[in-house]
């Protein structure tokens, strides 16, 4: 669990051996669709009203980036035209909606290993907030012990007061599979220190990287020698070589960030929160208190229903006094109210009694406080809260040594932070 615990995670919620088996064997064993909250026109409503040509693409070993990438040079557009609501893998096949500004479906390009069907038109364009959540259909294969795949349902139903749950954790892809380091950059970005930032990300080089690729960065880390460095760093590190570009040119640390989509830059700082959220987690889990219900301190929030699903509403919180433990608990068994930590920022109220202890030492231990978060865009933060459970509807069937699961989450949440429970062992394994 080395990897797991650089991220923050430290436990499993199972005592049971875990099923093994390999995840993404091949595309079609990694299938995810989105849940969709976003209402659209039809095709044929007025463009003048209706700017936004709705797409959804299913789409087979692609990256969302690398898809909108694509798409938008086949358009002759430019990238900024194109909106998403939820950023998936490659090795999988994903169904998602796309927002296109100014196109018609005459405009949509034949692209290999995508279906692309114009759905609607839309007045703006479609965004995060407007993914209700994702339905996974996802093998696992060459399962060493299958059969061990009731005893950890059992557990999670356990955990999960009757429906399969698991703590709310951000999923390793969120740091970086094999070199898990977007936190720690965010966390240098936090503490003003950007070339702590910029060094971490070129240099650190990581044991399960290609030996080339470990040997550019340890030489950027010993001679600083930016155009050197340029010549060593693998043309497939585009982002590495996009800042040692700047330092090249005598960009300052932060101007180097700056070389690097927004979106990525914004990725640090929510990686850093998500570090703590991890830990917070952690802890939670080591003291042995609930996760389905709250104890005297907590802040809860209350769910809404999207898109068919019942999600948390971070916007609705309430914190929990010992005269009302009683009363929210009942919220909580009926799916109404959901136990919360924070993803901490500039506007974050942390918790009082025990939780509130852990979420203090957290991030005193992490070196971070709400105002670290005051920051120019795109690293400012206000913060908000998360739930600290994730419960679903999980159905697991075993075809000889193969084992498929079933289930969706809202949006936000980690089919990793489930399929970890059964197939254990290493991240790079899974």
């Amino acid at each position: 669990m080395d990897l797991e615990r650089a991220v923050g995670i430290e436990a499993r919620v199972t005592d049971h051996p875990g099923t093994g088996g390999r995840l993404r064997d091949r595309n079609a064993d990694f299938r995810v669709r989105e849940i969709e909250a976003f209402a659209a026109e039809p095709v044929d409503a007025p463009t003048g009203d209706y700017p936004y040509l709705v797409v959804r693409a299913t789409l087979r070993g692609w990256d969302t980036n690398a898809f909108v990438r694509a798409l938008s040079n086949a358009m002759g557009i430019s990238r900024g035209r194109i909106d998403w609501a939820g950023t998936k893998d490659r090795n999988a096949v994903t169904t998602q909606l796309f927002t296109v500004q100014g196109a018609a479906p005459a405009d949509l390009p034949a692209l290999d290993r995508a279906e692309i069907e114009a759905v609607g038109r839309a007045g703006r364009a479609i965004e995060f907030g407007d993914l209700a959540g994702n339905d996974f259909e996802i093998v696992a294969r060459d399962a060493e012990a299958p059969e061990n795949a009731d005893a950890v349902t059992a557990d999670l139903r356990d955990f999960g007061d009757g429906r399969a749950a698991v703590p709310n954790w951000f999923g390793q892809q969120r740091f970086g599979s094999k070199r898990p380091v977007t936190h720690e950059v965010g966390l240098a970005i936090a503490a003003g220190d950007f070339e702590r930032a910029v060094l971490t990300y070129v240099g650190n080089p990581s044991e399960h990287e290609p030996e080339s690729t470990r040997e550019a960065r340890a030489f950027v880390e010993e001679t600083r020698d930016w155009t050197a460095a340029l010549d060593r760093f693998p043309s497939r590190l585009d982002h590495e070589r996009a800042m040692l570009h700047e330092l090249a040119a005598g960009a300052s640390f932060r101007e180097a960030l700056d070389a690097l989509p927004w979106n990525l830059q914004r990725l640090f700082v929510n990686a850093a929160q998500s570090y703590a959220f991890n830990r917070m987690i952690s802890e939670r889990l080591a003291r042995g208190l609930p996760f389905d219900r709250p104890v005297a301190g907590d802040v809860v929030c209350f769910s809404t229903e999207t898109g068919g699903l019942t999600v948390p509403d971070p916007d609705r919180t309430q914190r929990v006094s010992a005269d009302r433990v009683d009363t929210v608990t009942r919220h909580c068994e009926r799916g109404r109210a959901f136990v919360t930590m924070p993803l901490v920022g500039t506007d974050t109220d942390l918790a009082d009694g025990e939780q509130g202890e852990i979420e203090r030492a957290v991030l005193s231990e992490v070196g971070i406080e709400p105002s670290d978060f005051d920051l120019p865009e795109p690293y400012g933060s206000a913060g908000t809260r998360r739930a600290a459970l994730v419960r679903t509807d999980l159905a697991v069937t075993r075809d000889g040594d193969s084992v498929t699961f079933d289930f969706a989450l809202p949006k936000g949440s980690y089919a990793t932070a489930l399929l970890r429970e059964y197939l254990q062992g290493s991240p790079l394994d899974r």
